[in-house]
């Protein structure tokens, strides 16, 4: 007689739950600003034609809006602000154009005598002649500064005054990609400080949360070259006011934030200032906008080291809780911030529409640890 027998066989499995990733602060740059839900809607409705025909309404409202606010005869949406100044400053392969720089003071402005020492204004076959002077506002690597209005209107007298410049016509343009935020300090218009500029441009995928492209603005026989040489640099985009959508809400939408953006960035520069620390420093009293500069003061520290700790997160820290809760507020999570370095002796931070209140604590928490951290480590080293 056969017997069969039955075999069951019980896995058993641990059940794993895997942790919640940690809270993440991206405050490298305002370029990492996404559209608002309002934008998509917007770019999803938008009427569209051929921009390279002239044919496309919302483009056209969006360069009609650029006008009205920057009280210039004609605007020009491009691609990005890097083809917004090439266009407006020419190039080596573009016009044969050689640039010479002026070393800038900390407040983003340059010396005007040291500008007229350099300026070559006689017809003198071994050199190019002066055209053109070319301004930042606000200043990116000098924390975002704001260029003074009485600095701006001395700078026109300089180039503009033909006693001055040996007869000589010197246009000037405004690299403003970050204009409106300049605008929100002064508590002035963006025309009254692009007014006496011959050619500006400002960003809208920076602060302005839209996802691509600049306005380029200057006379109509200024902005009628600029379209040309847009399509020689293959910028033209065709049916993009589906692009230019955004930038409609940003005008209406997000300029009037921009003030808590720079409220909050001060928040994080007087943390900072409150640690008295002797290897870090900021700028307190010059943080106009939204950008902040945290100097190292040690040359034991880089910023690129800074920079890669911010964003770690150690089981030290999370047991003396560095830490904040998620979407629900029960699970607790470290904190990575992400901050902008290269080889500087500061790391930047840049703030944007969608750092709120809480990442701004979670920022503070973050770096105030780090600093005092590094103060202890440091201080260990001497007495060691």
């Amino acid at each position: 007689m056969s017997s069969f027998f039955i075999f069951a066989q019980v896995i058993i499995l641990d059940t794993f739950i895997m942790p919640l990733p940690h809270y993440v602060v991206d405050m490298r740059s305002d370029t990492v600003s996404s559209p608002t839900i309002e934008m998509r809607e917007a770019m999803y409705t938008a009427a569209v034609g051929d921009d390279v025909y002239g044919e496309d309404p919302t483009v056209l409202k969006l360069e009609q809006k650029s006008i009205d606010l920057f009280k210039k005869e004609a605007a020009l949406f491009v691609p990005s602000g890097t083809m917004a100044n090439l266009l407006a400053t020419g190039a080596a392969q573009i016009a044969g154009v050689q640039l010479t720089t002026i070393q800038n003071r900390t407040d983003g402005t340059f010396c005007l005598d040291e500008l007229q020492r350099k300026m070559h204004l006689y017809d003198d076959c071994h050199e190019p002649l002066t055209s053109l002077v070319v301004v930042e506002n606000t200043h990116n690597m000098c924390g975002g500064k704001v260029l003074p209005l009485r600095w701006l209107d001395e700078l026109v007298s300089v180039c503009k005054n033909k006693e001055m410049t040996n007869g000589k016509t010197i246009a000037l343009h405004m690299d403003g990609a970050r204009v409106f935020n300049a605008a929100q300090y002064l508590n002035e218009s963006v025309a009254r400080i692009a007014r006496d500029f011959d050619s500006i441009c400002f960003c809208l995928s920076k602060g302005l949360s839209a996802p691509v492209g600049s306005v380029l603005l200057g006379s109509k026989t200024f902005i009628a070259e600029a379209r040309r040489l847009r399509k020689v640099l293959g910028g033209g985009m065709r049916q993009c006011g589906v692009l230019a959508a955004a930038g409609l809400v940003a005008f209406e939408k997000i300029v009037p934030l921009l003030p808590e953006d720079h409220r909050r960035t001060r928040r994080i520069a007087q943390a900072i200032n409150n640690l008295r620390s002797s290897n870090f420093n900021v700028d307190l009293d010059n943080v106009h906008t939204n950008i902040l500069l945290i100097h190292m003061m040690n040359p034991k520290i880089s910023a690129s080291s800074f920079a890669k700790r911010l964003a770690e997160v150690t089981q030290k820290e999370l047991d003396e809780n560095i830490t904040t809760t998620d979407e629900v507020g029960q699970e607790m999570r470290g904190i990575q911030l992400k901050v902008s370095s290269r080889d500087w002796s500061y790391a930047r931070i840049v703030l944007y529409n969608q750092i709120t209140d809480k990442d701004v604590e979670c920022a503070i928490k973050k770096i105030k640890y780090v600093i005092q951290e590094y103060d202890r480590n440091l201080v260990s080293e001497k007495i060691r």
